[in-house]
């Protein structure tokens, strides 16, 4: 049954059947059946340190802080092994309705909303994960200081190092540091964001409600959950309405979108390669 499965994750839960399922790039992923109900279970051998962890805390938050109108798993077990979560059920068509969409747009503006005096960490950990790719989530008060300092330069470095992305890139950066403060947009509170969310992290369960899965959470800029929205598509126009009508956005948002993708797109180049460093370039050139 569960035999090889993290002892830590699975013991007292009486698990009848243990079903791989789809768990994205990084874990594995299982159906958890048990005699208490359903659960759905991630794992990784030789994980690296806290990554479990930190999702863990980054659902909690979301949790607390997410309206009616958005889910969030409850976190049932977790550790350096992996996670516990409550089981959601998909809905078949739930996805392509308007309704839906309209709703996801009106919780995530009503998750936005929730403010905090620094932008970055959530809690005392100083770092955490995009992907699996570690990110610095030291508090600042300054969203071009987090973007920059925190984000785009660090993971232009590395992708650098690994040969990921031509070293003019490292060049660029300096230029764009210099009209950062532009290409960031009006300041705004900190807001609670979901920091990687793409159409994969999010599910639509029968009755239209979307969950949130697998955050980077951080208090940063709520324009950067929505471009990272529209780095891979997935997401209906209504869902930007309705977010809009909810918690209106600041005037020329849509022109700072492929500004705000660039921690996911070098984050990209760096774990799978391909064409992920050539678009980071693109897009830096686009700005210089």
């Amino acid at each position: 049954m569960a035999d090889h499965l993290p002892e830590t994750l699975t013991r007292g839960l009486d698990v009848r059947r243990a079903t791989p399922v789809s768990g994205g790039d990084i874990a594995l992923a299982y159906r958890l059946e048990t005699a208490d109900g359903t659960y759905f279970l991630k794992t990784k051998d030789r994980p690296t340190p806290d990554l479990f962890e930190r999702e863990a805390a980054g659902l909690a938050v979301l949790r607390e802080h997410a309206p009616d109108d958005l889910g969030v798993p409850q976190v049932v077990r977790a550790d350096a092994s992996g996670l516990v979560l409550e089981w959601i059920d998909e809905g078949g068509g739930g996805r392509a309705g308007r309704g839906a969409e309209e709703r996801f747009g009106r919780g995530l503006a009503g998750l936005h909303r929730s403010t905090h005096d620094t932008l970055g960490a959530i809690d005392d950990a100083l770092a955490g994960y995009l992907g699996s790719a570690q990110v610095d989530l030291t508090p600042t008060s300054s969203w071009r200081e987090f973007f920059v300092d925190r984000r785009i330069r660090p993971l232009t470095e590395r992708a650098v190092r690994e040969s990921r992305i031509d070293p003019v890139a490292l060049q660029l950066v300096d230029e764009l540091a210099g009209r950062a403060d532009e290409l960031c947009g009006p300041p705004e509170p900190p807001a609670l964001v979901h920091g990687d969310l793409w159409a994969g992290n999010r599910l639509v369960d029968k009755g239209g409600r979307s969950w949130l899965i697998d955050p980077a959470a951080h208090w940063g800029h709520r324009e950067y959950d929505l471009a990272m929205m529209q780095l891979f598509g997935g997401f209906g126009e209504e869902c930007y309405r309705a977010y809009d009508e909810a918690f209106p956005l600041a005037e020329g948002w849509r022109e700072r979108i492929a500004w705000h993708q660039l921690p996911p797109l070098l984050v990209h180049a760096i774990l799978f390669g391909g064409g992920y460093g050539a678009s980071a370039l693109r897009v830096m050139r686009s700005y210089a």
